[in-house]
């Protein structure tokens, strides 16, 4: 097989890509080993007898199985997990997940008459306030106070 590494190295300045991303149509070499100027590398070029392969990337097939074992739950364990788990879960978003979860109970004992106007309004405050950690501590406090009994 002829040296063409002189037409390659041309075509690849030409077209402004690496040497090994060149390709010279077989059936053509014969054309390809006469041209020695730039000039006739392009006309290789625009023929066809030259030609670019596309760059290689990375393979998503790996990635397709990890992400749907992942979508069924798999792979997201304690030893997975890099950060605080303020990282993965915004602080604002468990906060307005606990206060309406709260407001929603208050509102309920409100509306079925387990507690009065005022007594909602004062543990609402309260709630407001970060007094609760969760609705369990709320229940509790509750209980304690002998508002509720269950």
């Amino acid at each position: 097989m002829s040296d063409l590494t002189l037409q390659k190295r041309l075509a690849a300045d030409i077209l402004g890509v690496g040497v090994s991303r060149i390709r010279i149509n077989p059936d053509r070499i014969e054309d390809v080993e006469d041209a020695i100027t730039r000039e006739e590398i392009r006309g290789l070029i625009k023929d066809g007898a030259i030609y670019v392969v596309p760059p290689h990337t990375n393979s998503r097939g790996r990635w397709r199985i990890r992400r749907e074992k992942r979508r069924k739950g798999r792979r997201r364990g304690y030893g997975r997990r890099k950060g605080a788990a303020t990282a993965r879960t915004d602080e604002k978003e468990v906060w307005m997940y606990k206060i309406r979860k709260m407001r929603r109970y208050l509102r309920y004992l409100r509306d079925h008459g387990q507690i009065d106007r005022r007594t909602y309004r004062r543990l609402y405050m309260l709630a407001k306030g970060g007094a609760f950690k969760s609705l369990s501590s709320l229940k509790h406090h509750l209980r304690e106070k002998g508002i509720l009994e269950e």
